[in-house]
């Protein structure tokens, strides 16, 4: 772990990216992030998480590029194609069995089939970045240490499906599991902040020097994202890695939610025989930079959808009923009033959350903000005036990009992150010599002796703090001589102390058959079982200790 080549991608809801570093590892060195947008005379660190298949659902492309190409698109020629924006969140919290993701022409897709396309899309355009500048041969996939961003309160089955749609978009083969890390995007931006000087920051009410590194230091990360806001609280421990402090928590009040009631608000205006979602998309292209102002806005109403309107009625009159909206030559200016009540519900939702983190027994000194939302002026306002009295609050000068920036940093060094929090407790199914209190229906016999089966033997309590790379083990011992073969089943649970694995509210991640050696061999048949902690993952090794013979699974680590 830990390859001086590192490409780090950010696929993010509303902007994705990615940074890489390809300097030796004893070197120094800043990642390089790629800039975007040049066609469209932009200059971002990200480009908008979209992408453009033609009817036959073949890739056309991503970002900037298929926003332009599908904005000139005409009606018909429109809905033949598949455009699909901010399907990110469509992973949070959904059972992904059946999960279809809709096009713009709202026709449904597979959902590996466009998060696997934009993988495809960001790894490519990466290699092509690395590989314009480099002589000799070039640079392939498989010479990078990848890491890939997720937000925290993703369940595990969403990680998952993002490590299966990189190995289908060729970021990884199979069996190279260790060449891709999934980072947690809180911890990746925090990594980052760690190393800002003091002019890197946005003060609002201090004159701190940078982010202080003297161990015991507790700052709270809020991750403002385009669908989800992530919150976490890191203490810098001896040496200058992070603890995690807190089960990370957060909700799905990004910037987007202030999207959809800017769209709800241009409903209002434009009635439904109006209503055009293709034209629509140029508005809500232009209320990207918008959002981040705190003052009165103009957007440009697209020349199809206001001639249409003034046709319908007399738009200008329509406009004096509108509060806090008013109609000029084309455009729509919104006053900043009206455009505050759009973040309400988000500011809400955060604020509340800070709360209840802060009612905690914690010494928090810093609130770090990060992430795209976090260019609002107005989500910025808001959490100095709420907090700015009793905590120091950053922001980089550019939020957006920390994550990328630390997420390189974090492939380059796993370690950074030292201790984590278990959100579970995690365990192993082992049979108990049947005892009085235990439950007659468990009750097996072996070798002559009676036996409860299903105990829950805990390995790891949920709460209890874990060292990166930290292991717990156990051996278990084959009761029956004529057992040819043993079942060794791992599960985990919200509970401090479940009884049996099948009590309510445990779930099993995974399992082993290991074949057993001849008894007439060894009487004492063991294995040994090995559950070992990295940063997001646990790897579960079985040792069976007469052969030596190893067998390992990878299952989440949570930490939320």
């Amino acid at each position: 772990m830990g390859d001086s080549y590192v490409i780090a991608i950010d696929f993010g809801t509303a902007y994705s990216g990615y940074a890489f570093n390809i300097t030796a590892r004893e070197e120094e060195s800043d990642p390089i992030l790629k800039r975007w947008g040049k066609e469209q005379g932009l200059d971002t660190p990200k480009t908008p998480t979209c992408i453009l298949f033609d009817q036959d659902e073949k890739f056309l492309s991503f970002g900037y590029e298929a926003k332009a190409a599908y904005i000139k698109m005409r009606g018909e020629e429109a809905k033949k194609h598949y455009f699909l924006q901010g399907f990110k969140m469509a992973l949070h919290g959904k059972d992904l069995t059946d999960l279809k993701i809709k096009a713009a022409n709202q026709k449904e897709m597979e959902p590996m089939k466009v998060f696997s396309e934009s993988l495809r899309f960001l790894k490519d355009d990466a290699l092509k970045t690395i590989n314009a500048n480099k002589e000799g041969s070039p640079f392939t996939a498989s010479d990078f240490t990848w890491v890939l961003t997720v937000p925290t309160i993703w369940e595990f089955s969403a990680k998952q499906f993002m490590r299966e749609a990189a190995m289908q978009a060729g970021i990884i083969k199979k069996g190279d599991d260790k060449k891709l890390v999934i980072a947690l995007e809180p911890e990746a931006a925090s990594i980052w902040c760690k190393k800002l000087p003091a002019d890197g920051f946005i003060t609002q009410n201090h004159n701190t020097k940078s982010l202080d590194q003297t161990p015991g230091t507790q700052y709270l990360i809020v991750d403002c994202g385009g669908g989800t806001m992530d919150i976490t609280v890191h203490e810098v421990v001896e040496g200058g890695a992070l603890k995690e402090l807190i089960k990370t928590s957060g909700n799905n009040m990004g910037g987007q939610n202030v999207d959809r009631k800017l769209k709800k608000f241009l409903k209002q205006i434009f009635s439904d025989e109006l209503w055009d979602e293709y034209e629509v998309q140029r508005m809500m292209f232009d209320f990207t930079y918008l959002k981040q102002v705190d003052e009165d806005v103009e957007i440009q109403c697209p020349y199809n959808l206001g001639k249409l309107a003034r046709k319908k009625k007399d738009i200008e009159k329509f406009f004096e009923s509108v509060d806090g909206a008013s109609w000029n030559e084309g455009s729509i200016i919104i006053t900043r009033e009206k455009l505050k009540t759009f973040f309400d519900e988000s500011l809400q939702g955060i604020t509340m959350s800070l709360r209840e983190i802060f009612k905690k027994d914690l010494h928090i000194g810093i609130i770090l903000l990060v992430g795209g939302f976090a260019e609002s002026q107005i989500l910025r306002q808001q959490i100095n005036e709420q907090f700015g009295k009793e905590y120091k609050i950053l922001c980089p000068v550019r939020p957006q990009e920390a994550i990328l920036r630390g997420a390189v940093e974090f492939g380059r060094n796993p370690k950074i992150v030292a201790f984590q929090r278990s959100r579970f407790t995690y365990g192993m199914a082992v049979l108990r010599e049947f005892e009085s209190e235990h439950k007659q229906e468990k009750k097996i016999t072996a070798d002559g002796k009676e036996w409860c089966k299903d105990i829950f033997k805990k390995l790891l309590e949920e709460g209890e703090v874990v060292g990166w790379d930290e292991t717990k083990e156990h051996v278990l011992t084959a009761v029956d001589p004529k057992q040819t073969q043993m079942s060794v089943r791992l599960f985990r649970s919200k509970m401090k102390n479940p009884r049996y694995v099948d009590d309510w509210g445990v779930e099993e991640v995974g399992s082993f058959k290991v074949k057993l050696c001849d008894p007439e061999r060894n009487k004492e048949r063991k294995v040994k079982v090995e559950l070992k902690f990295g940063s997001t993952e646990i790897t579960a090794t079985v040792t069976d200790l007469s052969t030596g013979e190893k067998s390992t699974l990878k299952f989440e680590f949570k930490t939320l």
